[in-house]
């Protein structure tokens, strides 16, 4: 971990905040929140830390992904994309969902769908993920997947998902008129998701851990019900991977989204990048500080610059004292443009080429595929289906 993130771990608390429902950091398309049969589960989901990761990395499969909603912007790429990048460079195997089906679960239309899917590709690989070493794949491109959908449902009751946190908050958030049946059922299709591939961790943040619950009761219920002949299971009951990432606030201090327009995209050009910084919420105190908790506009800033100098934000905060916001901003500005200077220009060259993108994510379809049908026929054969 680097100094910034150490010292971000250890003070943004109270200032925390996730980036909207699209990504959310890694897990962002499993949350899933609330046990189906609390007296049969932990409270939590049980974690394992980056330390116990590298003893043994070949050893996992990791399934993670997002919405094609929009741009990814520099919140997800320090909250979600800069530790997959990590976790893909250690050995861990990665598979990275395009979660185009979800796009329709809180608005009516998937609005610009195919060239939102390309960006989030372009917007993968140029942070460093390589589509030899990780599975990028679109949902809709997977039919087994969607189909595993049917059987996890029959495991999870009506009232389970009527009292589900997660849908609650959702359908309070959404933007339709009517709640739709998709809206209704995405935690077990994310669930779905998940035990496909069987991938055995998920990274989430500390508060996060609830969100795992609904895939492990489903994977418990499925292995309890329907185990092979020997007995032994057919899904392992994921784990979470404890992610220590620190979460940006957005420039008018409230929660980072790609709908609000407080946010960097990670393909801003530098003058665009300028204009949203200086257009950032401050405070009249010409001292600067770093204070998430009663400054959470300088410290954010604060924060950011430090992410893209790997320093620590209290020691920026001295070095500007009292040359005020304007300060600030022009080093955060001069940070931000230093860092992803390389990943802009690795961007501009990919997205030259979008058949590649399209390619990257038909390869990503078809060795998904390929899992889904033998776990889809795993699934049959135990059920006993013809």
């Amino acid at each position: 971990m680097t100094a910034a993130e150490r010292a971000a771990t250890t003070r943004i608390t109270a200032a925390r905040t996730t980036t909207d429902r699209d990504t959310a950091g890694p897990s962002a398309v499993l949350s899933a929140e609330g046990s189906a049969e609390p007296s049969a589960e932990p409270s939590a989901a049980p974690v394992l830390t980056a330390a116990d990761l590298i003893a043994d990395p070949g050893a996992h499969r990791v399934l993670t992904g997002d919405r094609p909603t929009g741009p990814l912007h520099l919140g997800h790429y320090f909250g979600t994309l800069q530790n997959r990048v990590r976790l893909q460079d250690q050995g861990v195997e990665m598979f990275v969902l395009v979660a185009d089906y979800q796009v329709i679960t809180d608005r009516d239309l998937a609005d610009r769908l195919a060239e939102h899917t390309e960006n989030l590709v372009l917007d993968y690989l140029a942070a460093g993920l390589d589509p030899e070493r990780a599975t990028i794949f679109a949902h809709s491109a997977v039919p087994a997947l969607n189909q595993l959908l049917l059987p996890f449902l029959s495991l999870v009751s009506v009232a389970e998902l009527s009292r589900n946190p997660t849908v609650k908050d959702e359908i309070a958030h959404s933007s339709q008129a009517a709640v739709n049946g998709l809206m209704f059922t995405y935690p077990v299709h994310q669930a779905a998701d998940i035990l496909f591939c069987k991938a055995d961790l998920v990274p989430v943040g500390q508060d996060q851990l609830p969100h795992l619950e609904v895939a492990r009761t489903v994977a418990r219920r499925f292995n309890e019900r329907y185990p092979h002949a020997d007995g032994s299971a057919v899904f392992p009951r994921p784990r979470a991977l404890i992610s220590e990432a620190p979460m940006l606030l957005g420039t008018d201090c409230g929660k980072m989204s790609k709908s609000r327009g407080n946010a960097v995209a990670l393909g801003a050009d530098e003058d665009e990048t300028a204009r949203i910084i200086r257009g950032a919420r401050t405070d009249a105190d010409r001292r600067i500080t770093y204070d998430p908790t009663g400054r959470p506009g300088v410290s954010g800033l604060l924060l950011l610059a430090a992410l893209c100098q790997d320093r620590a934000p209290e020691t920026i905060a001295e070095e500007i004292g009292d040359g005020g916001a304007a300060v600030l901003k022009r080093i955060v500005i001069e940070s931000v443009n230093e860092y992803f200077r390389p990943l802009r220009v690795r961007r501009a060259e990919l997205a030259t080429d979008r058949g590649h993108l399209r390619q990257v994510l038909r390869a990503g379809a078809e060795r998904a595929n390929a899992i889904a049908d033998t776990t889809l026929a795993e699934v049959r054969e135990v059920m006993g289906a013809i």
